[in-house]
């Protein structure tokens, strides 16, 4: 091989040549390597704030939902079908009964809170219902999981008789629902 260096001189340059293509290839193939890389980086780092901003939007949907779905809405009963009213007696009834619902709707907790007229927080109960202002539907048992709450408001009404004449009592409330965060 030396005698042949010796004889042929370009043999030498040539040598050096692809010495030199082969660094090359390889820095642009190292560079190419890096580009992907980066450009996954950048299109996977938004798919938890996208899950998380998905599932919020369909927590909002679902509360939109739930005031009128059938377990919730006041119904033919109130007179006249009412948008977003909530019929007390009905969810009172159902936050015993939410085992059978437990999966139904996705969501971690469901609460109906009565904003107006204002006062203490009392949780409802069969023995102290009508006296309270907040209904916990659905309520978690894992405290470890951090939800996000989001809430609608609605009409919260139910049959009250004074004097022996049966109306519709309607106060202001919150549906609040949270929903575990992805």
């Amino acid at each position: 091989m030396v005698i042949l260096k010796k004889i042929f001189p370009q043999y030498r340059q040539a040598q050096l040549k692809i010495q030199q293509m082969a660094f090359v290839l390889l820095a642009i193939t190292l560079f190419f390597v890096l580009a992907g890389m980066f450009a996954l980086m950048f299109l996977t780092s938004g798919l938890k704030n996208s899950a998380t901003a998905l599932e919020e939007k369909n927590a909002l949907l679902i509360v939109t939902k739930l005031a009128n779905s059938p377990e919730f809405s006041c119904g033919g009963a109130y007179g006249s079908d009412r948008v977003n009213c909530v019929d007390a007696d009905k969810v009172m009834v159902l936050s015993q009964k939410m085992d059978i619902y437990s999966e139904f709707w996705g969501l971690k907790d469901i609460e109906v809170r009565k904003v107006y007229p204002e006062e203490s927080l009392v949780i409802c109960t069969f023995s102290n219902y009508p006296n309270c202002n907040s209904i916990k539907i659905k309520s978690s048992t894992d405290n470890n999981i951090s939800g996000k709450y989001l809430e609608n408001f609605v009409t919260l009404c139910k049959k009250k008789q004074e004097n022996g004449v049966v109306y519709d009592n309607c106060d202001i409330a919150k549906l609040l629902v949270s929903y575990n965060e992805k």
